[in-house]
């Protein structure tokens, strides 16, 4: 008599494990949805000059954790996720794998801290312009964002 009924309690299974995954799921949000970025732009470069950065801010509204991990741009011959850390008493420039954006919080990148690197530019920034960067985060999605170009003067942010 088991065996009438078996091939119903396969279904039965199958529902019940069916509605727990989509419960899960629903519990987990990509980051272009719950990251926004807010003060986006690039720094202007004098001609001749082949590299300049873009500065941002990520804010995650979203109660999981992201991670900015890449970025793109056609202005450019690679793109590089970067910070400045102090060592032994000097500002020293590395890449970063990643930018990590917390749950309700945000990660600032700008001058003398993350930023986005723009190596092998094919042409000056100049002030007026705009960078079309494309940010990949570590869940596989992808946010483009127009960063206007501004010239933001001499400092320590103009030496790399």
């Amino acid at each position: 008599m088991c065996s009438r009924f078996w091939p119903f309690g396969l279904l039965w299974i199958f529902l019940v494990l069916a509605a727990a995954g989509c419960s899960q799921g629903g519990q987990h949000s990509a980051a272009v949805e719950d990251v926004s970025v807010s003060g986006a732009f690039a720094r202007a470069t004098p001609p001749g000059q082949k590299v300049s950065a873009v500065f941002l801010v990520l804010t995650n509204a979203g109660s999981q954790a992201h991670a900015l991990v890449g970025a793109a741009s056609t202005v450019a011959g690679s793109v590089e996720l970067h910070e400045h850390v102090h060592k032994d008493g000097m500002m020293q420039m590395r890449q970063v794998a990643r930018i990590d954006v917390p749950a309700e919080g945000k990660a600032e990148l700008k001058p003398g801290g993350y930023h986005i690197m723009l190596i092998g530019l094919k042409g000056p920034l100049a002030p007026g312009g705009v960078v079309p960067v494309d940010l990949s985060f570590a869940d596989g999605s992808h946010l483009h964002v127009d960063a206007p170009v501004r010239d933001i003067g001499l400092g320590m942010g103009r030496k790399h």
